[in-house]
Order: structure tokens, then C-alpha cells, then sequence
């Protein structure tokens, strides 16, 4: 087999720096042999100024000479990059050049996307073009050069090369990647195992209420409404570190919506039908079974879109259900949303719509190929090289089993919550969206409210989050309290008080001035950092608006819903696979 030439890859690759007509060639030609940049400025009518290229250009030039003279001279360049901390890649002079280069050009790349003059949003497509090209291209990710993955060839003699067909063959089949050994994990046997009974259900969610482990429990229930994007069992993944038990071992009575998997027979289920028959619905029942004029609701995530948009439609109606409102790393202002942002805009909506609006399932699978998009070295790639390139199965984990039981939504639904949530933006707008019959105005909503942030969220970030303090209770300030994590959209929220890890940041200041509220950069420079977990504030808040303490109920439900069967009930248990 001919390996391949350094000095002539070099050479070849140096040379279109050094020709100013080349060069520029990039920023014009979207052809298949330039740059893989010029393509993405055509489409949004982006470009980058002379000056900028000139001088991103003599930088590199720089650069590569520089790792050229070193690799003539035989010096092993460093390799700052957990992708590259193998021994294997320093140990071949050719494989640690490869990974240098591969450094340098996604460097070049990522600077050149930075360089782009363009709308803040186009912008934004721009860095996740240029980022998804450059993970891809990562020589971790090819046989041909991963020194690792040849190690690993020579040493199980072909052994790991066959595993790794059979390893991608399987997920072929299943339509995914593989995260975890998903034997190891069984819903309702050692992962959604706090103890309770379904005691209502529709064609939408059941309502497991929990079983109490304390003698007396706060007179007003939570009612916890999950992200219908995915399963609730996030919430209550092992008992060291689940919300649901915590919560319960705090003295709440805990009923928990859990949503249907949609299938064809839910194809035309609305936005409507999950704010009036899911969460009004579950509201409604907790109520009565609790016998409690109001419940601390709850919402994580869309679950908090929706569960506040719940509250809204009943104010109107001039019902005030709440005693108290807890939203976890939710979106109601919808104006930043993160790096999603790059899938919407009126074009990609009006395709979804042509798709789904009159009916049909927006598959599991695709979301969940959409949010692996957003972390592919974490996601993806790491595993193409585990699996496929190296033969290795994946180890049992439940978070990352959890990540892969992904769920299917109704069309519908789903096209009016990308086209008025994340286009639009309507739900800010007193008045501006209709639900259920209802003008929306979340600034009528009368309740205490406890926000929760993820300072690392790439889906909804803290700043995002943090915008609802001025959407809520807007006449009355004092009674939103925001609370910053550590970590990211699902591990800054499962961080379980009794592991003493991470951290939060509190600030209770009043703005000076007539401002109602602090901007979130005044509020995060003033802010207390806590170690620990933000758990113990919540509970603190649950107990203040849980009303007085009564005997604990003897069993679920009541007469009128008596139990249906076991948690976690079999609604969670249908797969979208």
C-alpha cells in the first residue's frame, strides 16, 4: 500500500495559501474542490473583507510553516485536544502531523466563520456549518488515520474491525447510534423506580402520584409536567439522583404527568390538546384528588412552556390554580435560543409545515439526530471511533439510555410551537397567541415563581431563562426569585443535593432606580456562588407555598380515580422505535 507523501500534502495544501488567486477563489466559487465556506456565504449573502482575509491568510501561512519546519526537523508537535491524547498519535510521526494539520486548518476554518460579516443569525448557520464540517473531518474518525483504531486492528488481529461492521450493521438496523448497552436498563426495574400508581389517563399522559415516605406531607400538591421531547425518566433516573424522589422525600405529594408516545392515531393532537387535556387536565385531576384548592406547579424544559401557557389560559378564564410555579431551564421569551436557532427560520418552518401541519408524526429519531448535532464530538463521533472504528460496545449508562428513548410528536403540534414560539415569538406578547380559546397573557398568571437556569445551556441559555423574571408577575417583582446553575441543560438540573458537587449562584438584590428587575449581567456580577446543589433552595420554596403540614395519605388516588396500574405505568414503556 502506498502511504501517503507529507511533504507533498504540505505542499499542495501551502500552495493555495501562497496564490493570492486561489485564495480569493475560495470566497467565490462554491465548487466541490474549495473552500467548503464559500458555499454557506453564497446562500445567506455573506462575505469576509479583504483586510480580514489577508490577514486570517498571513496567519496561517505562518502557522504552517512553522509545524512544516517542525515536522523536518522531526519534532512531535503538542496535540491539545482530548481527541488526540492516545499515545498512539504521538508515537506516529505521520498520524501526530496529520493531527496537527487537522488542528490548524479547523482553527483557520473557525477563524475565517468568526471573520464573516453577516446578520447575527446567519452568522450563527454560518459557525454551525463550519463547526459540523470540521468535527467531521477529524482524522480520529477515519480507519485510514486513527492510530488507535490500527492498534487495535494488529493487536485483536481483525477481531475489533469485525465487531466494529457488526457494532454499525446493528445500529443500521435501529436507525441510531448506540450510547450506552441498553440491556443493562429496563423502564420501571432500575431506572423511573420511585414507588407510586397511575391514577388517571387519556389518549395524552398519565398521572402517576407518588407514594409518600414521610408521615406528613405539605397540604398543597406538585403537579410536575416533563418535556413531551423525550421521557420523564430524566427525572427519575436512580434514586441517589432523582428530582421525583427528592421531591417526595421533602414531604410533597408528587403527581407527575407522563406523556404518550405518539403513534398514527395521535397524528392530528394540536398544541391546544397538550395545554387543555395535558396539563389543565393533570392540574385539574391532582386537585381533586388531593382535595387542595391550588398545587405548586411545575414545569421543565417545553414541559414549562406548556404548563405555564396552562396557567395563562386558566387565568383568563379567571382561574388562579397555582400556589406556586417552579420553571427549569425553560424557554417563554423565545428571542435567544441558543445554537437551535440555526434550524429555524421561515423557510425550514414552511417545509415542516408543507410536512406535518395537517397531520403526521415528527419522528424521534430526527429530534434526536437534531440534538446530537449540537455536541457531534460528544454524541456521534466519539462513538463512531469506539464502536465502528475500534469494535468496542459501549458501556451501560443511564443517562445515555435515557438520551436514546427518544419520543415522536404530533405534526401539528409541533409546526405551531416552532412557528409561534421559536419564529414568531408570540408567547411574550400579551394577547398576542390564542390557546385553547384563551388570549395568552403570562403577566396574568398570580403566583410566586422559581426560575432555574443552566449557566452552560447550549438549548435554552441562562440569559434566555433569565428573561421570564420580567414576564411573570410583572406588577409584582418580588415574587419571581431566579437561581443559576453549574453545568448544562440536563446536568446542571440532575444534580442531586446529596453529592455535594457543582455549584450555584443566588442574587436576591433589588434593582436601583425604577427598574423592576436587574439585567442579568448586573445580576449575575452581583450574585453569590453557592457549592453544592440548588436542590435545597427549591425545597425551601416548595415548603414556603406548600401551606400547612397533614397526615400523609394512606393510598393513591380516590374514589373517583382509583389506581390504574403500577408506576411508571405503560405509557413511558412504548419506544418510538
Amino acid at each position: 500500500m502506498n502511504k501517503p507523501d507529507p511533504q507533498a500534502m504540505t505542499s499542495a495544501w501551502m500552495a493555495q495559501f501562497a496564490d493570492p488567486s486561489t485564495w480569493q477563489s475560495w470566497m467565490k466559487l462554491p465548487q466541490a474542490d474549495a473552500n467548503p465556506l464559500a458555499g454557506v456565504l453564497k446562500e445567506v449573502g455573506a462575505h469576509i473583507s479583504p483586510a480580514a482575509l489577508e490577514s486570517l491568510r498571513n496567519d496561517y501561512l505562518q502557522k504552517a510553516g512553522a509545524l512544516w519546519q517542525d515536522m523536518a526537523m522531526m519534532k512531535t508537535p503538542e496535540l491539545k485536544d482530548r481527541r488526540f491524547a492516545a499515545p498512539e498519535w504521538l508515537a506516529n510521526p505521520l498520524a501526530a502531523f496529520s493531527a496537527a494539520s487537522y488542528l490548524l486548518n479547523s482553527q483557520f476554518l473557525t477563524a475565517m466563520a468568526e471573520a464573516v460579516d453577516a446578520a447575527p443569525r446567519d452568522k450563527q448557520k454560518i459557525r454551525f456549518a463550519v463547526q459540523q464540517l470540521v468535527d467531521a473531518m477529524s482524522p480520529a474518525n477515519f480507519l485510514a488515520t486513527n492510530p488507535e483504531a490500527q492498534k487495535q486492528l494488529l493487536d485483536t488481529k481483525g477481531e475489533s474491525l469485525a465487531k466494529g461492521l457488526a457494532n454499525m450493521l446493528g445500529d443500521m438496523q435501529k436507525g441510531r447510534i448506540s450510547l450506552s448497552d441498553e440491556s443493562a436498563f429496563e423502564v420501571g426495574r432500575n431506572v423511573a423506580t420511585t414507588a407510586g400508581q397511575v391514577v388517571f389517563e387519556n389518549d395524552l399522559f398519565q398521572l402517576i402520584q407518588y407514594t409518600p415516605t414521610t408521615a406528613t406531607v405539605h397540604a398543597v400538591p406538585l403537579v410536575m409536567v416533563p418535556p413531551c421531547i423525550n421521557k420523564f425518566y430524566i427525572l427519575d433516573l436512580q434514586p441517589e439522583n432523582s428530582v421525583v424522589r427528592y421531591a417526595v422525600e421533602q414531604g410533597n405529594t408528587v403527581f407527575l404527568v407522563s406523556w404518550r408516545n405518539p403513534d398514527k392515531t395521535l397524528g392530528k393532537v394540536t398544541w391546544d390538546d397538550y395545554v387543555e387535556q395535558g396539563a389543565i387536565e393533570a392540574i385539574r385531576v391532582a386537585r381533586e384528588i388531593s382535595g387542595a384548592d391550588k398545587v405548586n406547579a411545575f414545569g421543565f424544559c417545553v414541559g414549562g412552556t406548556i404548563v405555564t401557557t396552562a396557567l395563562a389560559v386558566l387565568a383568563a378564564r379567571g382561574e388562579q390554580p397555582a400556589a406556586s410555579l417552579t420553571l427549569l431551564t425553560t424557554l417563554l421569551d423565545f428571542e435567544d435560543t441558543g445554537v437551535l436557532d440555526v434550524f429555524i427560520d421561515e423557510s425550514q418552518v414552511s417545509q415542516r409545515e408543507k410536512q406535518l401541519a395537517k397531520g403526521g408524526l415528527m419522528p424521534g429519531r430526527d429530534l434526536a439526530t437534531t440534538f446530537s448535532s449540537l455536541r457531534p464530538n460528544d454524541l456521534v463521533w466519539n462513538y463512531v471511533q469506539s464502536n465502528y472504528l475500534k469494535g468496542k460496545e459501549p458501556p451501560p449508562f443511564d443517562l445515555l439510555y435515557w438520551n436514546s428513548d427518544s419520543t415522536n410528536l404530533p405534526g401539528p403540534m409541533f409546526c405551531f410551537y416552532l412557528r409561534n414560539m421559536y419564529l414568531e415569538n408570540k408567547l411574550r406578547e400579551p394577547g398576542a397567541l390564542t390557546t385553547a380559546g384563551a388570549k395568552v397573557d403570562l403577566g396574568a398568571i398570580d403566583a410566586p415563581v422559581f426560575i432555574y437556569g443552566s449557566r452552560e445551556d447550549h438549548i435554552v441559555p441562562w440569559e434566555a431563562a433569565y428573561k421570564s423574571m420580567s414576564l411573570l408577575n410583572p406588577g409584582k417583582p418580588k415574587n419571581n426569585r431566579y437561581v443559576l446553575g453549574a453545568s448544562g441543560h440536563i446536568a446542571g438540573v440532575i444534580n442531586p443535593a446529596s453529592k455535594g458537587k457543582r455549584s450555584y449562584w443566588t442574587n436576591d438584590a433589588k434593582p436601583k432606580g425604577k427598574a423592576k428587575i436587574l439585567d442579568n449581567a448586573a445580576w449575575l456580577e452581583g450574585a453569590t456562588e453557592h457549592k453544592g446543589s440548588w436542590w435545597g433552595e427549591w425545597a425551601a420554596f416548595l415548603a414556603e407555598h406548600g401551606g400547612k403540614d397533614v397526615k400523609a395519605p394512606a393510598k393513591a388516588g380516590s374514589k373517583q380515580y382509583p389506581v390504574i396500574e403500577p408506576a411508571p405505568g405503560r405509557y413511558v414503556k412504548t419506544r418510538a422505535d
